[in-house]
């Protein structure tokens, strides 16, 4: 006849119960964070699409500012203010610079910030 205790294996209700704790965060994390830098590729690809725009150099500040405008309400961006856009230009030179941070609250008083910063150049100085 064997006496030898049994070897107990699993997780406690304790444990588990932390374990999806742990999960949790991270999938609460990743469905407030990811929205964030899928809006900032769409600013990136209205700023590369700006810069495929053959007349750029011609415009002013005005239709360059117009023309993102248009393309962030199409593609539903909000976070991007008229102030977070620099527009310079000298002659046939344009530099379009969007510098713009995001906060969103994740629980509580905790809040996540990220900030961007994103820059074009067409035409010679």
């Amino acid at each position: 006849m064997n006496l030898s205790p049994k070897r107990q294996q699993g997780l406690t209700l304790i444990s588990l119960v932390f374990v999806l704790g742990f999960i949790g965060v991270f999938v609460l994390l990743t469905l407030k964070i990811v929205p964030i830098y899928l809006d900032h590729g769409k600013v990136k690809s209205a700023l590369e699409a700006l810069k495929a725009t053959p007349d750029l150099a011609t415009k002013g500040e005005f239709e360059i500012r117009d023309s993102l405008s248009k393309r962030f309400n199409i593609n539903y961006v909000y976070d991007v203010k008229q102030d977070d856009i620099t527009v310079i230009k000298h002659g046939n030179y344009v530099k379009v610079d969007i510098e713009y941070e995001t906060v969103v609250k994740l629980f509580g008083n905790l809040s996540a910030l990220a900030e961007f910063h994103d820059t074009i150049e067409v035409g010679q100085e």
